[in-house]
């Protein structure tokens, strides 16, 4: 073994999820350079999330890759303080204390030179001598330093169990000086409460810890993690012999272990175990799973309950109940002509208390809503618009010229209160309330969606049931349809104007199983044909930045959103990205920059939330633009449609690089122009409502970049992806 030690330049490589790392290292000691042509030397390893300008202590041994030439192979990592005048100014303007960018690290070293991590340690209040640190400079810089010195015993004890850094300040927020207790004591805690710490981070610490397989808590803690999973892929509940399997498969025991903590989670109220009249084995849910099923049901059923008495009481539409039609609709604008089909899609909606309104692009499902809302509100009835997410609110709003919200802001989450302002006790005002894309309302949402309904009001469902479901759990759109309880209009007329779109014929084709047809002619949809990934990657790359701006004269980085139907793969998300960035938007000394692990976060890129955030109104899948990084101050600024949106390091996990995203990702989303790669290598993935999906997010233009034979494997595909969810039968009764 030999030793290492310098200050990190660059990480070339960084996976989060192992911590394993490639990065560049200018060496303390010129006896391990080589020659004055490479004076950086390439360190591998497995380690703590580290930043550029930090100085570290390696342990490891030297080799020769075939490849790249000649590594340090590092064991152990040590991040120390450096001792020189030039490390100090580096390690301070790296950004690693807030309060500290690399002009202000200049300014303290002149005045410190080699004394001045001991000046800010020992002696903060000479900082003030300093002519660019004023009253607030100087709260953030000595209140980070003893941040640092506080958490140092925390990072240490994580770090050498493999946690990385990020995740460490992140206990260290939530648990402050109880941190290295909790860890210690409880470390399946921090999975329950810190988001971004799973369940085998949290076991890897209980096990390095020497909890035994067999501990009451860890068994515990699989069986809530695996239904978590389950939740994760958009299963409501597991069946008792699938979440056998699973855990005991997670945990590494006999399945005689799991019976007991099943019963020890259900007693604690963590779990509640349901046994549907045609099964034989029970359902095991999250109790707030079951809690929001078995509600949502109910008040589903109360709100429909009255659907025939149209008194006063019963529905605050009750006017429309013998209405005369015809007289009604003679009086919409003009520029309203209603199908057959849209006219009883109208009528229904206003004479029923709930209804769902599904068909596929081009069927008319906005003009049916623009006349249904002229309607109620011309008869004095208040409306209220949403749909789950902000772009999809933003156009259906434009859609309909009138004002649409997020559910979250329509019902009033409130941080403080920890939920929505309007439940059953502060009902919404609105006689009619219109969701639009309801293919991704997942359950919990829903569930709150119902509570603040008015007994009286009107809900209209509306969503296209042959795209994807919704990401979080739950199947909501189709168990309603598929529930037979309530009334459901499909519209499948193509009216003439959109007839003449190549997306929404290609659509329609492979909806009903059908290969699209790739014109010569065609103005709006075509197909490069790569059946190699790393060609077909190259090529998405040329079409987004070069051939759509060139020929169709749309914004690269704004008009056009690449969609993957996986994350992983030379033609995957990840990948994509990183080759994306590079050509749209390259470093350029204007552009402030923040490297995360292996990923530069610059400004102008596209970021992608992928949680749902209370505190800051953002929540998964929403896209915005950095426009900020904030050296000093340790933030980083995303554009939301306009709204900035400030985190900090230790959030910035919550964002991931958007150039590319997942096609389930997209939902509800419409872009100007949108490319597909699409690969036998996609294997797994490739389903009819995936491809469907994708296409019907273009709004101008889609190309398609891979294999035909890929497109045939999704278009026959029609198998659906079945979720474990029981709001169909409880609807059934």
């Amino acid at each position: 073994m030999d030793t290492l030690e310098g200050v990190v330049e660059r990480i070339t490589f960084h996976n989060p999820e192992n911590g394993y790392t490639v990065l560049r290292l200018a060496p303390a000691s010129a006896r391990h350079v080589l020659n004055s042509k490479d004076e950086l030397i390439t360190v591998v390893g497995h380690l703590p999330e580290v930043q550029p300008g930090e100085h570290l202590k390696l342990t490891g041994a030297w080799a020769n890759h075939t490849d790249y030439g000649r590594q340090f192979r590092a064991e152990h990592c040590e991040q120390t303080l450096p001792a020189t005048v030039d490390g100090i100014r580096r390690y301070l303007g790296s950004g690693l204390i807030k309060g500290i960018g690399p002009r202000t690290a200049e300014k303290i070293v002149a005045a410190f030179g080699a004394e001045t991590l001991y000046v800010i340690d020992s002696q903060p209040h000479r900082l003030r001598e300093v002519p660019a640190i004023g009253d607030k400079r100087y709260e953030w810089i000595t209140s980070a330093w003893e941040t640092q010195k506080a958490i140092k015993d925390v990072m240490v004890f994580l770090q050498g169990h493999g946690v990385r850094t990020g995740l460490a300040v992140k206990i260290f927020k939530q648990y402050g000086d109880e941190s290295l207790k909790v860890v210690q004591t409880e470390p399946y805690r921090l999975a329950r409460d810190i988001w971004g710490v799973g369940f085998k981070t949290a076991d890897k610490l209980a096990q390095a810890l020497g909890l035994p397989l067999d501990s009451p808590a860890r068994l515990e803690a699989g069986v809530v993690h695996t239904l978590n999973e389950l939740a994760d892929d958009g299963h409501v509940f597991a069946p008792g012999p699938e979440l056998l399997r699973a855990a005991t498969e997670l945990l590494g025991v006999s399945v005689e272990l799991i019976a007991p903590a099943l019963e020890r989670l259900s007693n604690d109220g963590q779990i509640v175990r349901e046994t549907f009249a045609s099964e034989t084995h029970p359902a095991v849910y999250l109790t707030p799973f079951h809690r929001a099923e078995v509600n949502a049901a109910a008040r589903l059923r109360a709100l429909m309950g009255a659907d025939d008495l149209f008194g006063q009481r019963a529905s605050h539409l009750g006017d429309f109940a013998q209405a005369d039609w015809p007289a009604r609709l003679a009086t919409l604008d003009s520029s309203i002509e209603l199908s057959t089909e849209q006219r009883n899609a109208v009528q229904t909606a206003l004479t029923h208390k709930v209804c769902v309104l599904t068909g596929g692009p081009g069927t008319g499902k906005t003009t049916a809503l623009r006349a249904l809302i002229e309607l109620a509100e011309r008869a004095g009835h208040p409306v209220a618009l949403a749909s789950p997410t902000g772009r999809a609110a933003k156009r259906l709003s434009e859609a309909t010229g009138r004002p649409a919200q997020t559910l979250h802001r329509l019902l009033g989450f409130s941080p403080v209160q920890g939920g929505f302002t309007h439940d059953e006790h502060n009902r919404l005002r609105a006689h009619l309330v219109v969701v639009d894309e309801v293919s991704m309302l997942d359950l919990i949402l829903f569930n709150n969606l119902l509570k603040a309904v008015d007994p009286r009001a009107h809900l209209l469902l509306v969503g296209d049931a042959d795209q994807l479901p919704s990401v979080g759990a739950g199947d909501v759109l189709r168990d309603l349809i598929t529930s037979g309880q309530l009334p459901v209009v499909r519209l499948n007329q193509i009216f003439r104007q959109a007839a003449g779109s190549a997306i929404i014929t290609n659509a329609h084709r492979i909806r009903a199983g059908q290969m699209p047809i790739f014109a010569r002619d065609s103005t709006d949809c075509f197909l490069f044909v790569e059946d190699d990934p790393d060609a077909a990657a190259e090529r998405v790359v040329d079409v987004v930045a070069q051939r759509i701006p060139r020929r169709f004269g749309l914004n690269a980085l704004s008009d056009v959103q690449v969609l993957a139907p996986m994350r992983r793969g030379a033609a995957g998300v990840i990948a994509l990205n990183a080759r994306l960035q590079a050509a749209l938007n390259p470093p350029a000394p204007h552009k402030a920059e923040r490297q995360m692990g292996g990923r530069v976060l610059r400004v102008g890129d596209r970021l992608l939330q992928v949680r749902n955030d209370y505190q800051k109104e953002v929540f998964n899948g929403d896209i915005g633009q950095l426009t900020e990084v904030d050296v000093e101050g340790q933030t980083l600024t995303v554009s939301f449609d306009g709204r900035p949106v400030l985190y900090d390091w230790a959030d910035a996990d919550e964002l991931q690089h958007a150039f590319a995203v997942s096609i389930h990702k997209a939902q509800g989303s419409e872009f100007a122009s949108v490319v597909i790669p699409l690969l036998t290598q996609h294997y797994v993935m490739l389903q009819r409502n995936l491809l469907y999906t994708a296409l019907t997010r273009a709004k101008q233009l889609c190309v398609l970049v891979g294999s035909r034979k890929a497109i045939s494997i999704a278009v026959r595909n029609a198998t659906l992806q079945p979720r474990w969810s029981g709001l169909a039968r409880l609807l059934a009764g």
